[in-house]
Order: C-alpha cells, then sequence, then structure tokens
C-alpha cells in the first residue's frame, strides 16, 4: 500500500512516517519503480505499533525499545514491564506536578477580586522573580 493508505490504516499521519523513517524508529521504506513508497501490512503494524506508543505517552526512545523487545521473540518479559513500570512513574510525577499547579492556580484565581480593580494577584505571582538577586531584578550590578 502506500503511504497515504498506511496513514489511514495505522492513524500516523503521512508526514509523521516520514519523520520516524527520516529518524531511523521504521526502516527505510521500499519503493515502487515510481519511486513512491510501498508499505507491506506489517509495516503498517509497526506504525500502528508506534501510534498507540504514543497515545500512551511513551516517548519516541522508549518506543524504539519497545519495538526491538516486539520483534525480539526471545525477549524476557520483565523487560518490557520495566519500560512500563518506568513510565508510569514518570507519569506519577507529571500528574504530582500539575495537581500542585493547579492547586497553586485555583489558590491565585479565589485570591483575584476579578472586578473592574487594577491589582491581580496571579499577575502579581506571574511577575514575581524567585531565585535572583535583588541586583538581577532591578536592573542593577550588584
Amino acid at each position: 500500500m502506500n503511504i497515504g493508505e498506511a496513514a489511514k490504516a495505522s492513524g500516523v499521519s503521512a508526514k509523521m512516517i516520514r519523520h520516524y523513517e527520516a529518524i531511523g524508529l521504521t526502516g527505510e521504506a521500499r519503493r515502487a519503480e515510481s519511486g513512491y513508497r510501498v508499505y507491506s501490512l506489517r509495516e503498517v503494524q509497526m506504525l500502528q505499533f508506534i501510534h498507540r506508543g504514543r497515545e500512551l505517552g511513551f516517548s519516541l526512545e522508549r518506543i524504539r525499545a519497545l519495538l526491538a523487545l516486539w520483534q525480539d521473540r526471545q525477549r524476557a518479559s520483565q523487560d518490557v514491564r520495566a519500560l512500563a513500570q518506568e513510565h508510569i512513574a514518570e507519569l506519577d510525577r507529571k500528574i504530582a506536578e500539575m495537581q500542585a499547579m493547579r492547586r497553586t492556580l485555583e489558590t491565585l484565581a479565589s485570591a483575584c477580586h476579578g472586578d473592574d480593580r487594577p491589582d491581580c494577584p496571579i499577575l502579581d505571582d506571574l511577575a514575581a522573580a524567585r531565585g535572583l538577586s535583588p541586583a538581577a531584578t532591578t536592573g542593577g550590578s550588584g
């Protein structure tokens, strides 16, 4: 099948298929005599695998590792599980960071009067210099 058909079947855009090929995530596509890329069912399955991995938030590096494990029939499932558990821990860290951001924004939004007054704790917080010396915030040389 051609790249458009492979894109439709896999859920990966033609542009991303080309990108994955360019970075070596997928092999170089076979070419028809006309020069157009030609994809087999197995290659479309690989693209689906990549697409699903991206949906689950795996980095391209981890997807590369997972692809290698998927293609290795002698793999140990514990290796696959270890990669998944690393990703779960990373997701947990990101969730905690996002929850902290949400709490901070809720606090700031509740402190904002939301009226015609110009003072705004949200803007004050965004403008607050953190970790800078007083000279750096005033433009002085210290």
